[in-house]
């Protein structure tokens, strides 16, 4: 998948996505979720069809925030089933982790095309994971005037091999390791989230007036990675309204009055269609609050199901 997907044609396929969710020609049922507390992990079945494109996918995805420290492993694992729309017949299956980040990387491009400052030059990461690679290939796509890179990991080696790889990418920017949050924060253009974390990782008067956050993080509504300060701050967009009910970053400020559910602008869909201004005014701060679709999965396991028969890549099995 890595060899044979260029993140334009990624965040390209998702935006079609998104256009079909504002058209109503997508069909995204709300995601099934299995809490297994005794891991501290959870299920999630994610299913979409998008008519428009023709593609037919369900991803099962895995949360388990102790994988990495006890297993080694990614904090989010999945698989993703493609089927053939016409006769309903598994066509392919494939692995969904990296599709995972692409989609959320992708969508979060989507989302800063029309909401981060076309001079952008600085983005910021904190959370260094397998999911900031995707933010920042994405981001440096749609932001063409993007130079450096700043990450902070509460774990130093997360932050050490993510500037590594970053520098070892095809990205004309530097990369540079921040020692806290805010140095992290503080004079940035772009903000990029991606923590399991379920306190705040940030406080919202670093961010400076033009600043675009995206948070991609800890999704649950008994936690947040975002402040009172960020989201009263901002100006809010989200990937869908389940957010209101599915995650703490904005289900706390409310519940505590900071902000209200009016205070949501829009829905990415709607920004992507026009029906909606996306950026108003050089100096508001934006904020994109993403707990996932499974549209967006859908149309990358499409694209890289049509790349794969292309380029003739994977394994047919008989089942």
């Amino acid at each position: 998948i890595e060899k044979i997907v260029e993140i334009k044609d990624v965040i390209d396929a998702v935006e079609k996505a998104y256009l079909e969710r504002a058209k109503q020609t997508a069909i995204c049922p709300e995601r099934l979720v299995i809490d297994i507390k005794k891991h501290k992990g959870s299920v999630l079945c994610m299913p979409a069809y998008l008519s428009k494109m023709d593609i037919l996918a369900t991803k099962i995805v895995t949360n388990y925030e102790e994988n990495l420290s006890k297993y080694g492993l990614p904090t989010i694992l999945g698989s993703i089933i493609l089927n053939d729309s016409k006769t309903g017949s598994i066509i392919s299956l494939m692995e969904g982790t990296y599709i995972t980040a692409l989609r959320t990387g992708a969508t979060s491009g989507v989302a800063a095309k029309y909401l981060a400052r076309k001079d952008s030059e600085v983005i910021s990461v904190i959370g260094a994971g397998v999911q900031a690679r995707t933010q920042v290939w994405a981001l440096c796509q749609v932001l063409k005037n993007v130079n450096k890179v700043k990450a902070y990991d509460a774990v130093f080696e997360r932050a050490e091999k993510f500037v590594k790889e970053i520098s070892r990418m095809p990205l004309t920017i530097d990369a540079e390791i921040a020692r806290s949050s805010r140095e992290c924060v503080e004079d940035s253009d772009v903000v990029i989230i991606a923590t399991t974390s379920r306190v705040p990782v940030l406080d919202g008067n670093w961010i400076k007036k033009g600043t675009h956050v995206t948070s991609i993080g800890y999704v649950g509504p008994d936690g947040r990675e975002l402040d009172d300060a960020t989201v009263k701050r901002s100006k809010i967009v989200v990937d869908t309204k389940s957010v209101l009910v599915e995650s703490g970053d904005l289900i706390i400020p409310i519940r505590k009055g900071i902000i209200t559910k009016d205070d949501v602008h829009a829905e990415l869909a709607e920004i992507v269609s026009g029906e909606k201004l996306g950026r108003a005014e050089k100096d508001e701060i934006t904020c994109f609050k993403s707990v996932g679709l499974a549209i967006g999965d859908a149309a990358v396991a499409g694209l890289v199901y049509k790349k794969a028969i292309k380029e003739k890549v994977g394994t047919e099995i008989n089942l």
